[in-house]
């Protein structure tokens, strides 16, 4: 459980400083879409860590109730 927590976290960083990255690329350059860069990126800050914890509190507690079922056997 362990190295899957590591690895979503780090893609979780990974991915949350490429919005990041886009957004100050978009700012400098003054693009129309910075704008909506910038919706998106404040977004993605508060959907992307929330997903990753749904995901891992869903995997903890399938994986509880699977060693569970193994014990009582």
């Amino acid at each position: 459980m362990k190295k899957g927590k590591r690895i979503l976290a780090l893609a979780g960083v990974i991915l949350l400083a490429g919005l990041y990255l886009a957004t100050l690329v978009a700012a400098i350059f003054t693009t129309p879409a910075a704008k909506d860069f910038f919706r998106i990126s404040l977004l993605a800050t508060i959907i992307i860590p929330l997903i990753i914890y749904i995901y891992m509190l869903v995997y903890h507690l399938l994986s509880k109730n699977k060693q569970d079922d193994e014990k009582e056997v």
